[in-house]
């Protein structure tokens, strides 16, 4: 059965077991080695930032890794999607620094945005992921953009804005996809 269904629906870690600790999983996001084990992760496997014991120790951060790593130099964009907040968030998230190329993310974040926005409505702020919603160390976008290169290396946060949080209607399913898509084909047209 799958436990976030039937046992936890806000459920964010794997399911492994931790080695000396009665509390399970560790949070796959917080998993890879930029800023690993830094601010906005915990070293307690209890937590629901949980890091685990080393940068890609689990299974779903390392089939990532492996994944990108075959396909170096050729990936140009990489987009983590999670839920909930209505923001398009860029490198970094280990530290309120800016990337070198964070104009040009920032204009294709804008590009996004804009087309997502204009599709039902929705809005959605963007910007470097720990100036604009908190330091995430250890992230999927951070590892995308400094250890492969890829620029364009986004996370975003899809709808809503609180009211629901997590469990979305399932009457907003088909338009968060619509909207997410037309601001994806958007972005990607213009890098």
């Amino acid at each position: 059965k799958l436990f976030n269904f039937y046992k936890d629906r806000n459920w964010r870690k794997n399911r492994l077991v931790n080695n000396g600790s009665t509390c399970v999983g560790v949070d796959a996001n917080r998993n890879f080695p930029i800023g690993f084990a830094g601010s906005g992760s915990s070293s307690d496997p209890c937590s629901g930032t949980y890091h685990g014991i080393a940068a890609f120790s689990e299974r779903e951060a390392s089939a990532l890794r492996d994944l990108i790593a075959a396909d170096r130099g050729r990936v140009k964009t990489a987009i983590s999607m999670h839920s909930y907040s209505q923001m398009f968030l860029s490198p970094y998230g280990y530290t309120t620094d800016l990337p070198a190329e964070y104009p040009e993310m920032f204009r294709a974040m804008e590009i996004a945005v804009n087309a997502l926005t204009s599709t039902y409505g929705t809005p959605y702020t963007y910007g470097n992921t720990a100036v604009t919603i908190y330091i995430a160390s250890g992230d999927t976008t951070d590892h995308y953009y400094e250890s492969e290169g890829v620029v364009h290396s986004y996370t975003i946060e899809l709808r809503d804005s609180g009211t629901y949080g997590f469990q979305l209607p399932p009457d907003q399913i088909v338009p968060t996809a619509t909207e997410t898509w037309n601001g994806l084909k958007a972005m990607i047209n213009a890098i």
